[in-house]
């Protein structure tokens, strides 16, 4: 827990004493490898440098770091928990150096969510030389398992720890100018298709393939509802061991999302009964599991809504709102107000060549503290 020496009033509109850039702090997280699965090494970095800054870390059971400001009086009051996650897309064999092109940055991870870890480090670093008047306890998190398989395992585990001492959750992520509102519901299966296997020539067994073939056709067949908005998509599929065996083995990984949790359901059972169809059909068995379940529906943003517009009205962004699958998500069956609010300007995100601009992380770190601001300023329940 870090102790203020004293507390008093920040100006959080960027005229005081114009913060310095986060730059300082991004391209030695973005050059710090962190799959998902894999966080380790970025988890490692982000606990020295906030304890660098004066601030008490810990980590928990599945990997993230976690620090709590808790001023003096404002023990047992609901906190706001900030939560940037640690994983990118990218596995460990990619090359994630950073390139200065002036105006951008450009690399894997360099922005999703290298840059929110960036402004969120920057926002403690200036609390150190201008503290906020704090009412309610801060907690700031850089979560695990955001991205892919993750399944919000961080988030998720934050949420469930602590739900009762908390009074709201903010995921910093996304692009300055969009605070993510609606969470989508989310189902992902891994099926795995197994036959015998054989010679091309020599048997007659089934093959996993022909299943596999079966199962995106049928897939891709079924009808989605336009309203709400609900798409289907197969990730990644493979199998078989070479052009003159008949394939033992195929998989896929399926994803599943919609904006409305009847209609999430309903195509999670159509798309179950078509891959076991498929392997019927093939005369393969199916192993099939779920391997990702991101809870939709209400984020009961309330009043953090309208604190969200007037932080965005400080950097004089208009602010849009968005439905998104998030670490968020997270906090929609624990019935907590949430959002997820972005804190830069990039594009080409999960692509190597994803790109920050330089000066808009700067109104992204105002934006941030002003939210922070007037959470705190919000009376007290």
């Amino acid at each position: 827990m870090l102790e203020f020496p004293a507390l008093r009033p920040f100006l959080w509109s960027g005229r005081y004493n114009r913060p310095l850039m986060p730059l300082t702090y991004l391209t030695r997280i973005a050059q710090t490898p962190a799959p998902t699965f894999q966080e380790e090494a970025r988890a490692e970095l982000i606990a020295r440098l906030w304890s660098d800054l004066g601030y008490v870390t810990e980590r928990d059971e599945v990997g993230n770091v976690l620090t709590r400001i808790t001023p003096p009086g404002t023990e047992g009051r609901p906190a706001l928990l900030l939560a940037a996650h640690l994983d990118t897309v990218f596995g460990g064999q990619t090359d994630v150096t950073v390139h200065d092109e002036g105006q951008r940055l450009r690399g894997p991870g360099v922005g999703d969510n290298s840059a929110s870890l960036a402004v969120v480090t920057a926002m403690l670093r200036d609390f150190r030389t201008a503290p906020p008047l704090l009412r309610r306890p801060l907690w700031v998190a850089a979560n695990v398992g955001e991205e892919g398989l993750g399944d919000l395992r961080g988030a998720k585990h934050l949420l469930a720890a602590h739900r009762p001492q908390l009074g709201a959750f903010v995921a910093v992520d996304g692009y300055l100018g969009v605070a993510v509102t609606q969470a989508v519901g989310v189902r992902r299966y891994r099926a795995q298709f197994v036959g015998p296997g054989g010679h091309s020539w020599g048997d007659q067994a089934p093959s996993a393939l022909h299943a596999l073939g079966l199962a995106i056709s049928g897939l891709y067949a079924l009808h989605l509802p336009a309203q709400p908005r609900t798409t289907l998509n197969v990730g990644t599929a493979a199998g078989g061991n070479s052009v003159n065996s008949i394939a033992g083995q195929a998989e896929l990984l399926l994803d599943l999302r919609s904006l409305g949790a009847d209609e999430l359901a309903a195509l999670d059972s159509r798309a179950q009964d078509v891959l076991h169809r498929a392997a019927r059909d093939a005369g393969v068995s199916l192993r099939l599991e779920r391997v990702g379940d991101r809870p939709g529906g209400d984020l009961h943003t309330g009043a953090l809504l309208g604190m969200a517009h007037a932080a965005a009205r400080e950097v004089r962004v208009d602010l849009r709102l968005a439905a998104s699958s998030t670490d968020a998500n997270a906090a929609a069956p624990h019935v907590l107000p949430a959002l997820a609010f972005g804190v830069y300007r990039g594009g080409n995100a999960h692509r190597e060549d994803e790109w920050v601009e330089k000066r808009s992380l700067a109104p992204g770190l105002t934006a941030l503290k002003r939210l922070v601001a007037l959470y705190q300023a919000a009376p007290l329940a």
